[in-house]
């Protein structure tokens, strides 16, 4: 790779803090990287990406497509980044359906969950789709050599959860991906699986509960460690310990999710995003243009020929992950 400076395109006009959060948050950003950032905005932020050609969202991800950006961020409205993404950028050949994938914390390591919110609906060979991007993505993104898969459902007996969990369920124990099997909500935050694949809607159901979650766990230490004078000298003393609890469960220390399944990095942030995590989103869009995720994403399918075709028919769905095709993966262009 040359010696350049990685370009990031920012929403400047995504988020409920915006303009102000995202500025700040992106010249924090600058300084620590040393990267380039390219702030896209208007004085009203409009979200209509097909329609409106000249919206933040839609400039900033052109700006991927043109190849004078190296990747997008916008803390945005979910859905209009992502269609945006999918409109402009396309998909990466042999996927059907991009997913958001989020990193969440765990008591051990770090929990990939996909898909996150981009697809409300699914069919059995997206979730095995999103077992995959998730694999290369763990592979590359947090050096995971052999990330653990599993089906979020509502119990672990395979009899347990829906028709199509089931259908994803089979599919992915024919693969030669470490998968486990099914996963309880309970157990993910334990660390019981690398990856968690399930559809868009209950993704961002488990994720906007766990958030809810670590605010009043949050809210509830800090009433209790200022309702006496005992506690708040117990808190004097473990007040480091605090300190590093509320930093491993804070979204703003993950700055975003990204978009997996579209030809060009794209991090989506939280609504709700401070200067802090958009700086950290910005971080987190320049080592996926580092570690070259979506490249790596893309030649993974691609040398594995059409993806999509083998995850919808079982019989071929062995084919893809048991056999060698014996390719090589060629050397990113310099």
């Amino acid at each position: 790779m040359s010696n350049r400076k990685i370009k990031i395109a920012v929403d400047a006009m995504g988020g409920d803090f915006a303009p102000r959060a995202v500025v700040e948050g992106s010249v924090q950003a600058c300084r620590d990287l040393g990267a380039e950032i390219i702030l896209v905005g208007k004085e009203q932020a409009i979200h209509v990406v097909r329609k409106k050609k000249d919206s933040s969202i839609r400039v900033g991800i052109e700006l991927v497509l043109e190849n004078k950006a190296d990747a997008f961020v916008s803390a945005g409205n979910s859905g209009a980044v992502a269609s945006g993404a999918l409109f402009v950028l396309n998909r990466i050949k042999g996927i059907d359906r991009p997913a958001i994938a989020t990193i969440l914390p765990a008591l051990k390591n770090r929990v990939i969950l996909l898909d996150a919110g981009a697809n409300n609906s699914c069919k059995p060979y997206h979730l095995a789709q999103f077992a995959v991007m998730g694999s290369v993505y763990s592979k590359y993104h947090l050096s995971c050599a052999s990330p653990r898969i599993a089906v979020l459902s509502n119990g672990e007996e395979e009899s347990k959860g829906t028709d199509i969990t089931r259908e994803a369920h089979a599919l992915l124990r024919k693969s030669k991906l470490n998968y486990i099997g099914y996963i309880e909500g309970k157990d993910v935050f334990k660390g019981a699986a690398d990856i968690v694949v399930c559809d868009g809607f209950t993704g961002n159901v488990l994720l906007k509960a766990a958030e809810g979650v670590a605010e009043c766990l949050g809210k509830t230490l800090q009433e209790e460690m200022s309702s006496s004078l005992w506690s708040k000298i117990g808190y004097l003393f473990s007040r480091t310990a605090f300190t590093n609890f509320k930093k491993r469960f804070d979204y703003a220390q993950y700055g975003g999710a990204l978009l997996l399944g579209v030809r060009g990095p794209v991090i989506i942030s939280h609504g709700r995003s401070t200067a802090e995590a958009m700086k950290n989103a910005v971080k987190m869009a320049a080592q996926c243009v580092e570690q070259k995720v979506v490249y790596h994403l893309a030649n993974d399918l691609e040398v594995s020929q059409d993806f999509a075709t083998f995850a919808k028919k079982p019989s071929l769905f062995d084919k893809l992950f048991k056999s060698d095709s014996g390719l090589k993966r060629p050397e990113p262009e310099q």
